[in-house]
C-alpha cells in the first residue's frame, strides 16, 4: 500500500515537472559562431541557425547602383576593421538589389579582410526579440551585421519600437559589435496613414508625428534606390551573360532582354536576373560557380 502511494506520488511529480517544463518553454540552444558565416535568428529557443550555402551572388555583379555601393561597402569595412560605422537604411524601389548588395558586401569585406563578421538575419516578424537578440551579440567576440530584409510596420504594429530602442542603445547602449542594416521600399518605415491617425489623437500632433518619422532617422546613413534606366538594365543582362559566360551575340541578347523586361512591364536587376535564368535554361547552362 505504500509503494502504491509513493508511485502515485512520484508519477504526479513526473507529470508536474512536465508541465513546468512546457510553460517555461525550451532551453535555449547552444550558439556556435564558428559554424557558419550567415546565422538566421530563431527566438523561440534564442538560437542562431547557421546557414550553410547563404543565397547571395558576386559583388561584381551588382552594377548600375555604384554610388551606394560604394558607400556600404566602406562602412561596412571600417565596421569589421573597429572603426566607427552607421546603421544603414537601404530603401528604394523594388528590384534594385538592396537585400543582394548586403549579403554581397558582407561576403566582399569578411573575405578581404579575414576578419570573423557575421551576418545574423532578423525576420520582419522577429523585430519585437530584438532587445534579446542584443544580449546574446554583446558577447560575441567579433563584429557583427544584424540585417532586417523589407522592413516597414503596419497600422496598431507596435514592435517598432523594440527597433527603436536597439537603435537608440537605451541606458546601456547599442553594443559596439553590432550594427544594423535594414531594407525597405520606402524611406520612411510608418504608414502616412499611421501618422495622421497619432496625429488626430495626440495632444500635440506635431510631436506624435516626429516621433514616427524619427525612426527612420535612427539609421545614419540612408541609401536610395531608384527605378533603372535601359542603358543600366542591359549592363546588368551583359554583367550576368559574361559572368556565366552565356555565349549569345549581343544584340539578340538585348533584344531577348528588353522584350522580357516589356512583358515584366518593368526594368530591374531582379527582372534582368530572371531572365538570365531563362536563357541559361534555354542554354541548358547551369548557374553555379563562374565560367
Amino acid at each position: 500500500m505504500q509503494e502504491n502511494k509513493i508511485d502515485v506520488l512520484i508519477n504526479e511529480m513526473q507529470k508536474l515537472s512536465a508541465a513546468i517544463e512546457r510553460i517555461a518553454g525550451p532551453a535555449p540552444a547552444v550558439n556556435d559562431w564558428s559554424e557558419a558565416e550567415c546565422f538566421v535568428w530563431a527566438p523561440a529557443n534564442r538560437h542562431l541557425q547557421p546557414v550553410a550555402k547563404p543565397n547571395r551572388i558576386d559583388l561584381a555583379l551588382i552594377t548600375g547602383v555604384d554610388h551606394v555601393r560604394d558607400i556600404l561597402f566602406d562602412n561596412t569595412l571600417r565596421f569589421a576593421e573597429g572603426y566607427p560605422a552607421n546603421n544603414v537604411l537601404l530603401w528604394g524601389a523594388r528590384g534594385m538589389g538592396k537585400s543582394s548588395l548586403v549579403k554581397a558586401v558582407h561576403a566582399r569585406v569578411a573575405h578581404e579582410t579575414g576578419s570573423a563578421l557575421k551576418l545574423v538575419e532578423v525576420h520582419r516578424e522577429d523585430i519585437a526579440s530584438l532587445p534579446v537578440l542584443m544580449e546574446i551579440l554583446k558577447a560575441a567576440p567579433m563584429p557583427v551585421i544584424v540585417f532586417c530584409d523589407d522592413l516597414s510596420f503596419d497600422h496598431d504594429d507596435t514592435s517598432y519600437k523594440s527597433l527603436k530602442a536597439v537603435l537608440d542603445g537605451g541606458v546601456e547602449g547599442r553594443p559596439a559589435n553590432v550594427l544594423l542594416y535594414a531594407t525597405s521600399n520606402r524611406r520612411h518605415l510608418l504608414p502616412r496613414n499611421m501618422m495622421e491617425n497619432e496625429q488626430s489623437t495626440a495632444i500635440n500632433p506635431s510631436e506624435a508625428v516626429e516621433e514616427k518619422v524619427s525612426l527612420s532617422d535612427r539609421f545614419g546613413l540612408w541609401l536610395g534606390f531608384y527605378k533603372c534606366s535601359q542603358d543600366d538594365y542591359l549592363a546588368m543582362v551583359d554583367g550576368y551573360a559574361r559572368y556565366y559566360d552565356l555565349q549569345v551575340e549581343r544584340e539578340t541578347l538585348h533584344a531577348d532582354a528588353l522584350e522580357w523586361a516589356t512583358t515584366r512591364g518593368s526594368r530591374s536587376g531582379r527582372v534582368a536576373w530572371q531572365f538570365i535564368q531563362d536563357l541559361a535554361g534555354r542554354l541548358r547552362r547551369q548557374l553555379g560557380d563562374p565560367a
